[in-house]
């Protein structure tokens, strides 16, 4: 169990500190933002809300390489494992092509789905506008990200992230502050903050390639395959995405304060979710890798471990979040009525962290199997039961708070049932050993 324990924190750690660097970016932006007042904060809410679903919707990108390019790895085919990785990234570039052609024109329908009111809308619109030209940075980012962690390199994104959360913060500033660009100012910061950080993974991924003599032109074939077995993680993502977005909706309309109060909540949540997130992906690259090998007995000691870590890491984040529930939301708003809707909500959060560890290391694990079908099917399991149980709590708790925990620990705990069934026994290790590398 030692040498499981090291190597999951040499992955992990680093993971963290890069997990933590995408939501620093939203919540920098909340933060900043919300000094603007709750209106700012509310078109900041629907502008993230159907970015992050986009994004959220492609981080099938990076969950499909790392175990792509580890099997590879596993099976002593360095070379194959970077063309692997270089399948991700030429998909991800044509997928951002496809989304700024059909989704630019469709943005003012999606914010206004949403119901906001006209200075909300315009809000964020103005943020929108600029950060969907930003896709194929971000996109290729979440792809050469999953060739690195394949290759068993956490420490390079961690470094990148870093660098990208630090000159975004800068960014930001400047354009928010020093050039009064209010919430479009925001989202201009973030887009050359993806940017500088492509440019860097595009420079590190080709002189891997050349060092290992991998071609870093696209081989069609294996985009397409990358495509087609990305398709069930998809749907996964979708089912994912269309929680949160039931989430906002209901939120909007309770009113702009409640709304506010539950952008900051789930900004947090991200941040902390992605933080647990780091033992996933630690399993994904570790259960990659020994699948590739056919180490059975390894796949199943490091898939007990990772579930011990996933639960210990949620309850001590808990405890953390449950003692600063008082003071955390001052950093977000000065708005008294969003700071006592805040105070309500984060408590909440805090019990659901040991479950959401437990989640996301399942989430990991199963996906270094490349157990995508049953990923996809879980997760539209739980959406439905959380839907269901909307109905309920909205009787018995009603507000922000009801609606919060029946996301939080609700929707959560439907992830947990249907993902620990599926790790019950070893079926899942031989079904994967079975499919060999794809």
């Amino acid at each position: 169990m030692a040498a499981i324990d090291k190597d999951i924190l040499r992955l992990a750690l680093p993971a963290l500190g890069a997990l933590i660097a995408e939501p620093i970016f939203l919540l920098t932006d909340t933060a900043m933002v919300g000094h603007l007042g709750a209106g700012a904060l509310g078109s900041l809410a629907i502008a993230s809300t159907i970015l992050q679903t986009v994004l959220g919707l492609m981080i099938f990108l990076a969950y499909a390489t790392t175990p792509r390019v580890a099997k590879r790895m596993g099976s002593g085919d360095r070379a194959g494992a970077i063309t692997a990785g270089f399948d991700g990234i030429w998909l991800a570039l044509c997928t951002s092509v496809l989304l700024i052609i059909i989704g630019l024109p469709l943005l003012n329908t999606a914010i206004a789905a949403f119901g906001p009111e006209p200075e909300i809308a315009a809000g964020a619109y103005s943020y929108l506008a600029i950060s969907w030209w930003g896709l194929p940075f971000m996109l290729t980012v979440i792809a050469a990200t999953g060739l690195l962690r394949g290759l068993q390199d956490t420490k390079t994104p961690l470094i990148v992230a870093a660098a990208g959360c630090i000159a975004n913060i800068g960014l930001n500033a400047l354009f928010i502050y020093g050039l009064d660009m209010g919430v479009a100012g925001s989202a201009m910061g973030t887009v050359i903050a993806q940017a500088g950080m492509c440019t860097i993974y595009i420079i590190i991924s080709v002189r891997a390639a050349k060092r290992l003599h991998a071609s870093v032109r696209p081989d069609w074939s294996g985009v397409f395959s990358s495509a087609k077995t990305s398709g069930w993680l998809l749907v996964r993502n979708i089912s994912l995405r269309a929680a949160l977005i039931i989430l906002v909706f209901i939120a909007t309309s309770m009113g702009t304060t409640e709304l506010a109060a539950i952008q900051v909540a789930q900004s947090i949540f991200f941040a902390l979710a992605l933080a647990l997130d780091s033992l996933a992906i630690a399993g994904q690259a570790m259960i990659g890798l020994e699948l590739g090998a056919k180490n059975t007995e390894a796949v199943a000691a490091i898939n007990r471990r990772l579930c011990l870590w996933g639960i210990v890491f949620g309850i001590v984040v808990g405890i953390i979040l449950f003692a600063g529930s008082g003071i955390i939301p001052r950093a977000f708003s000065t708005d008294p009525e969003v700071l006592s809707a805040l105070t309500a909500l984060l408590p909440v959060l805090a019990v659901s962290l040991p479950i959401a560890g437990y989640v996301f290391v399942l989430d990991g694990v199963l996906m270094g199997a490349e157990d995508a079908r049953y990923l996809a099917l879980a997760q539209l399991v739980a959406v439905i039961g959380y839907a269901i149980l909307l109905v309920p709590v909205a009787q018995m708790w009603p507000g922000a708070p009801g609606l919060w925990a029946a996301f939080c620990i609700g929707f959560v705990s439907f992830r947990a049932l249907t993902l620990g069934w599926r790790v019950r026994n070893r079926a899942w290790i031989d079904r994967a050993v079975e499919k060999g590398i794809s």
